[in-house]
């Protein structure tokens, strides 16, 4: 199963406060260990939101907004994507993580739809279709 671990953004992530030598020293070692577990498939940290832009939908409406977004706790400053046995794995391996802020901070996991998932309402040549995708894109 396929996991997205969401690190909650915090104040100072927002504020774009860059993380300690220490704590990029940790987290790099944490990313080794998943790595030479077979579970990292990707990682990265995400700027603060100041710096990004939302589209809002509605119908054929397109809306506009620019950063920063609130609350910062709402927010997310960073991500894995893992591949692992099941949730009780992926809980084994977050409480493992260092604490990815300098204060108090919280991570989220979250299951990701698999293709099975939704394959009672795709045709045939759907199905078809997103496994050509897939293989394109190297998924």
């Amino acid at each position: 199963m396929r996991v997205m671990v969401l690190v909650k953004a915090t104040a100072d992530s927002e504020a774009g406060q860059m993380p300690s030598a220490a704590l990029l020293e940790a987290m790099g070692q944490f990313n080794a260990a998943l790595a030479e577990a077979g579970l990292l498939v990707a990682g990265e940290g995400l700027k603060p939101t100041a710096e990004g832009r939302r589209v809002a939908f509605d119908g054929a409406e397109r809306r506009l907004s620019e950063g920063p977004f609130a609350p910062a706790e709402a927010q997310v400053a960073g991500f894995w994507l893992w591949q692992v046995r099941d949730m009780e794995e992926a809980v084994a391996w977050a409480r493992r993580c260092p604490n990815p802020m300098p204060g108090p901070s919280e991570i989220e996991i979250r299951p990701l739809y698999e293709m099975a998932d939704f394959a009672p309402a795709m045709s045939p040549d759907q199905q078809a279709q997103d496994a050509a995708l897939r293989q394109r894109a190297g998924a």
